[in-house]
């Protein structure tokens, strides 16, 4: 898990520079032909890369992105009307037979089907009208961390080009760069105040709040701890009644409109008495790489947690490649 943390930033520069043309051509045929909106797909960490894209997509093109259920085709066998869609699905490797299933259904309903895979020769590839590769390479720990960050990073790079947005392109390139910069951030403040804990909340917004989701589960899945990721506005409605003096809470921030909402949160709950680490860019208990767009800042953020996350697991007594009741590739049905 170390090893391939560490290995991100030299994926997400082979990726980038790759998938190039792949990109430019895509992005020229969604210019021309629009899709309706988007539909995304995907399981585990996969899926909180789709929460990105959610954000990605609404606030940079301003099509409507929802996530779609597998099950809805597997269990359920239900038909939707998918005519016109851009239908993304995002696995690194591309073999589970649900989504596998449903991105056939949806390219049969009219969807035009793009796949973000690791595996660029899989069963989910082969079906798709475009393959989007995430050159993550091998990825031996169960716990996947390089492949998350490249699909974060493809989903930049799709957004930016369609838009032909500068600013979040130039912002994308200089990412790998960065993320060698900020490896050696030190963040064991956060490891040190948890090595005991047995619950915990991780906040985000925006584009941050799919890397919330992906360090919730990194912790439930490395480190054996109880972590639930809330929206910091969804937070608000119940489930900060349980936060209290000592409750430990990580926050993921970044510099845009969800910034002073996100930090005010933070300072209420330190005013409770509650066990608060930060994590932004500038300012902060625990540094992050500064980027010069803010949808870049979760791929800076999760690395520097993936970091973390291995050395808490370790201290707790744990094997972070090799999670308890966990295989690599989950099939499911």
């Amino acid at each position: 898990m170390f090893a391939e943390a560490h290995e991100a930033s030299e994926a997400v520069a082979r990726q980038l520079a790759a998938n190039e043309p792949i990109v430019r051509d895509l992005a020229r045929r969604l210019r021309s032909n629009p899709p309706r909106f988007i539909v995304t797909s995907a399981r585990g960490s996969s899926d909180h890369a789709a929460t990105f894209a959610k954000y990605v997509f609404e606030t940079q093109i301003g099509l409507f992105t929802a996530s779609a259920s597998p099950s809805v085709t597997s269990i359920y066998a239900a038909k939707q009307k998918l005519d016109g869609a851009l239908y993304i699905a995002i696995s690194q490797s591309g073999k589970s037979p649900d989504l596998v299933q449903h991105a056939q259904w949806a390219k049969e309903a009219g969807a035009h089907v793009v796949a973000l895979v690791n595996v660029d020769d899989s069963p989910l590839a082969k079906l798709a009208h475009d393959v989007i590769p995430l050159r993550a390479g091998p990825e031996l720990s169960v716990a996947a961390t390089k492949s998350y960050i490249c699909s974060l990073s493809a989903i930049l790079h799709i957004a930016a080009t369609w838009r032909e947005d500068a600013k979040l392109r130039d912002a994308l390139y200089a990412v790998p760069t960065a993320l060698r910069g900020g490896w050696n951030l030190d963040w064991s403040p956060l490891v040190d105040g948890l090595v005991d804990v047995r619950n915990m909340f991780v906040i985000g917004r925006g584009f941050g709040f799919g890397a919330a989701l992906e360090a919730a589960l990194k912790f439930k899945e490395t480190c054996s701890l109880h972590a639930e990721a809330f929206s910091a506005a969804e937070v608000r409605h119940g489930p900060m009644a349980i936060v209290g003096r000592d409750f430990p809470v990580l926050v993921f921030a970044q510099h845009d409109d969800t910034w002073d909402g996100t930090l005010a949160l933070a300072r209420e709950f330190r005013e409770r008495g509650a066990q608060v680490w930060v994590a932004a860019p500038g300012e902060g208990d625990l540094p992050v790489p500064a980027s010069a767009h803010p949808a870049c800042t979760p791929l800076l953020t999760i690395q520097n947690f993936y970091r973390a996350a291995n050395a808490l697991s370790l201290r707790r007594g744990f094997d972070p490649d090799v999670p308890p009741h966990l295989r690599k590739v989950t099939e499911t049905m």
